[in-house]
């Protein structure tokens, strides 16, 4: 019987065009100077990877298929929308070859659902986050955890998800690895029926429901910027965050926002930013691509993660973000602003 799922495990890779965990993998340098990826670099320091590194774009999912295929231990996944079939197969691999593998799934993404189906008939076990209908709320959540690596950012797992400009933090730092593994139980458990939420904690971990702890990352970061604010949002509609904004401009702060022009919600804060005199502009997207990110540089401080600058973001959604004051990541995302900021346009 173990043969047969097996062999069926390899037919389904096969037909797929998935890599499986045999396949050559690129080397960490190659990895490191793939387009996309910014300043904190896996080869900068040859032996000794940084304690954090910032992934942008298409070179994630380089990132995402070389820490499941070479899990030997454990692999956690919380995914908002996850689509990805190559990534679906690969944890399945994953799994056969005796990696413990657990993964969580929002209920409200239809792409989501049908991965959660291939899961089951994989062996993978799989729960659903109990959203709360009432509330509106969504498991917003992008997380990886493999062999004591973690990756936290804004970057769906979805078919088509590698067209949007978005970011994530890849962490080799004990204390947040921890920390993540923590929020993650706490997630199964409450998937599973047994809810056991974590008290708020001081940490660059920050999450959403429970508790508001990102919502006062960020509004302690913006409040004690004193030279530069720079921010790619998706979605900005939070009233105290765009006042924020438009304090740090009062007092002298160089503030400069990228939102996304497709999303309608965006242009009442364009408006009222603009009126504030913070520097808004519009980013670029390709017909068919996203401005995804959710990600604010404030002075030396950069906060990422998976939950936009709305109420729903910052109070109902299940939500992740990571704080980091690493001056390769600082360097990577500041050098990948300037050059987004001069493509943009104003009006």
């Amino acid at each position: 019987m173990a043969r047969c799922v097996l062999l069926l495990l390899a037919v389904c890779l096969t037909a797929c065009s998935v890599t499986p965990p045999s396949a050559p993998i690129a080397n960490a340098a190659q990895v490191a100077h793939a387009p996309g990826v910014g300043g904190a670099s896996l080869a900068s320091r040859p032996g000794r990877p940084e304690p954090v590194t910032l992934w942008q774009d298409q070179s994630i999912f380089k990132l995402v298929g070389r820490l499941i295929a070479t899990a030997r231990t454990d692999v956690m996944v919380e995914m908002y929308e996850l689509g990805r079939r190559d990534i679906i197969y690969a944890l399945g691999a994953a799994h056969a070859r005796g990696v413990a593998v657990r993964v969580i799934t929002d209920p409200t993404v239809r792409a989501s659902r049908r991965s959660a189906a291939v899961l089951d008939n994989l062996g993978v076990p799989e729960r659903v986050y109990p959203v709360d209908d009432v509330r509106h709320q969504i498991d917003h959540v992008k997380l990886l955890i493999a062999d004591g690596e973690a990756v936290v950012g804004g970057m769906n797992w979805g078919a088509h998800s590698d067209r949007n400009h978005d970011y994530v933090l890849e962490t080799r730092l004990g204390v947040e690895v921890a920390r993540l593994i923590r929020i993650f139980d706490q997630d199964w458990g409450l998937a599973g029926g047994e809810p056991a939420p974590l008290a708020a904690a001081p940490s660059e971990i920050a999450q959403t429901a429970p508790g508001e702890e990102i919502r006062a990352m960020l509004e302690g970061a913006l409040g004690g910027a004193r030279f530069r604010v720079l921010a790619e949002v998706y979605t900005l509609t939070d009233a105290e965050v765009m006042a924020g904004l438009a304090a740090a401009h009062r007092r002298g702060v160089t503030v400069r926002v990228l939102l996304d022009p497709n999303q309608a919600y965006n242009r009442h804060a364009y408006a009222l930013l603009s009126a504030s005199g913070v520097e808004v502009r519009w980013y670029p997207i390709p017909r068919g691509a996203l401005l995804h990110a959710k990600i604010g540089l404030f002075d030396g401080e950069l906060v990422l993660g998976s939950a936009n600058w709305t109420q729903s973001g910052l109070g109902v959604n299940h939500e992740l973000d990571v704080e980091t004051q690493d001056p390769h990541a600082v360097a990577a995302f500041g050098s990948r602003f300037a050059s987004d900021w001069d493509r943009s346009r104003t009006g």
